[in-house]
């Protein structure tokens, strides 16, 4: 009770974790002589290089910058930040910022998780005052300023103060009420053919008058809404495959409640995956299934497949698994906030309340791209006093669920802390969960920027399974690189086979390797589940099966996805 009261006010962070974490870092580095002579001539070479470039653009305005910025960084991207003095400002945060990462890396004799968890800290507090941050300091909120007599910073208190209220009052973000699910998200017509306390399955109306043969059965991420994948029609993954002439199902999760704490990863697998496949198996019987995991629905879909492996393995055409980690020793920055103490600290927290609330998993997220996330918007809506247009994806992102204690206690300390999964140790029914048992074809994809499931991650299923893989790295993010519908010229994406019997290749040899392609990755694995389908195409099932118990219970997108 002590620590579940102790994470209001700690934003959900164990500070047992943050001080191991800052003692070792610190204890370390002042028993080192050689790494501090090594930061003091550091210091000196790059105070030296700002004064030498604060010189060098007093003879000429188009002095070249003596640092640039990391990719991705676009805080100093316009053209007003290359003149003075938010030239020298910015060049002065960024060689410091540099040189904070020499001071936390490096560091003889430091954890390498305590390393990253410093590292992270000091780039965070650092953020703070970055220059961009500052009203006086960037010359963009100056020429607004300027251009609207201060009018900016009214409108910006005044977005501040929606903001604030909305927070306060648990209302969704501004500009939400624009994407109404059921009106303007999630509109892929459909029935809700089975209903259990976990899962609403819901099958969508064909759009072809012939199908494939084989019915494609989606698990999303019960981290959030399943409608990532059916935005607005334009980008809906669902309507694409519909249109392509296949039956898809998709599972949508129930919004747990203090109530639902009992339930476990194993509920998650029977109650949601294997209860929806026999749904699926009831509506379309004699048919192998294409099954496909997105993000955590993946990590369940392949330790499902991999235990069905032993008794039901001829019940599946193919496995597809979209941003879904199955080896947790690279998870990324998420592992920042997974250890023994941090876990301890989230178990207290979720014991109090029955689940981990939205707002404590968001807070998370938002300090991993807090650049993009944090900073960007409070210059962009408060300092410039403008708001940040309100898009599908934006919108789909603030309709957030809750985590059970004890599935969510599970999944961290099986997979992330212990990597149970990869292992072979991962139990279900008694027995080890072996990826290295699944026979189906897999079709797999990552994506360049995932903050979430890094790609590099992703491809370790390569060393995992015996079966024939189908990577494809994919442009884009966590969530904008799964929803790339076609017709972006930007899209671009890799892609190449690999048989059981080839060599593997590690991840930099793979992206040398692979075959580069623009456009959406989309239109490859429709060419894919069509050529691991029946070749004859058939007449679309009916919707739902009323006489073996699966009716049609309700229009798309049913119920549960409208929980709060």
């Amino acid at each position: 009770m002590r620590e579940a009261l102790t994470a209001q006010t700690t934003g959900g962070l164990s500070p047992t974790s943050l001080a191991l974490a800052f003692m070792d870092w610190s204890i370390h580095l002042a028993s080192a002589p050689g790494k501090c002579m090594e930061l003091a001539l550091k210091a000196g070479r790059k105070a030296g290089r700002l004064g030498a470039h604060i010189a060098a653009a007093g003879l000429a305005a188009d002095e070249h910058p003596c640092i640039e910025p990391l990719p991705g960084d676009y805080r100093f991207a316009a053209e007003a930040w290359h003149k003075p003095p938010y030239n020298i400002w910015a060049q002065a945060f960024l060689l410091n910022q540099q040189w904070w990462h020499n001071v936390t890396h490096g560091v003889p004799g430091v954890t390498p998780h305590h390393e990253d968890v410093v590292s992270f800290g000091a780039r965070q507090f650092l953020d703070m005052f970055s220059p961009s941050n500052i009203p006086f300091a960037n010359p963009e909120v100056v020429d607004k300023a300027i251009q609207t007599g201060g009018q900016n910073f009214v409108h910006g208190f005044q977005n501040w103060l929606e903001d604030a209220n909305r927070l306060a009052t648990k209302q969704p973000p501004v500009g939400t009420e624009k994407f109404i699910v059921g009106k303007d998200l999630a509109v892929t017509p459909g029935k809700v053919v089975y209903r259990n306390r976990l899962i609403e399955l819901i099958q969508y109306s064909p759009a072809t008058e012939t199908v494939f043969a084989e019915p494609i059965l989606i698990v999303p991420a019960w981290i959030m809404k399943y409608y990532i994948l059916d935005l607005s029609p334009e980008n809906s993954l669902i309507r694409y495959l519909v249109e392509q002439g296949h039956t898809v199902f998709c599972i949508s999760w129930l919004n747990p409640g203090a109530e639902d704490r009992d339930l476990t990863m194993d509920d998650y697998r029977k109650l949601g995956i294997m209860a929806a496949l026999d749904a699926v198996n009831a509506i379309v019987p004699d048919r192998k299934v294409h099954a496909t995991g997105y993000c955590l629905g993946g990590t369940l879909l392949s330790i499902a497949v991999a235990a069905m492996a032993r008794t039901q393995g001829d019940r599946l055409a193919s496995v597809t698994l979209l941003a879904a980690q199955t080896d947790f020793t690279e998870p990324g920055e998420l592992a920042l906030f997974i250890d023994d103490s941090q876990l301890h600290f989230l178990d207290s927290m979720m014991w109090n309340k029955g689940y981990l609330s939205a707002d404590q998993m968001a807070g998370a997220f938002q300090l991993l791209r807090s650049n993009d996330l944090i900073w960007s918007r409070l210059v962009h809506d408060y300092l410039m006093g403008e708001r940040t247009p309100m898009i599908d994806l934006m919108a789909w992102n603030a309709d957030s669920t809750r985590m059970p204690y004890k599935m969510h206690a599970e999944y961290l300390e099986k997979l992330y802390l212990r990597n149970e999964l990869a292992a072979g140790s991962f139990m279900v029914d008694g027995r080890p969960a072996a990826i290295q048992n699944i026979r189906a074809p897999m079709f797999v994809v990552g994506t360049e920027r995932d903050h979430v499931a890094p790609w590099r991650s992703v491809y370790k299923i390569h060393q995992l399974t015996d079966t024939d893989v189908t990577f494809v790295l994919t442009s884009g993010g966590h969530n904008a690189g799964i929803v790339s519908e076609p017709g972006h010229a930007k899209h671009h994406f890799r892609i190449a086979l690999k048989h059981n019997a080839d060599i593997s290749l590690g991840p930099d040899e793979w992206t040398s390797a692979a075959t580069q392609k623009s456009g959406s990755w989309w239109v490859d694995w429709c060419d894919w589940l069509a050529s691991h389908s029946s070749q004859a195409r058939v007449q679309p099932p009916a919707m739902g099966a009323a006489a073996k118990g699966y009716p049609p219970l309700a229009d798309a997108p049913g119920t549960y996805v409208l929980q709060r």
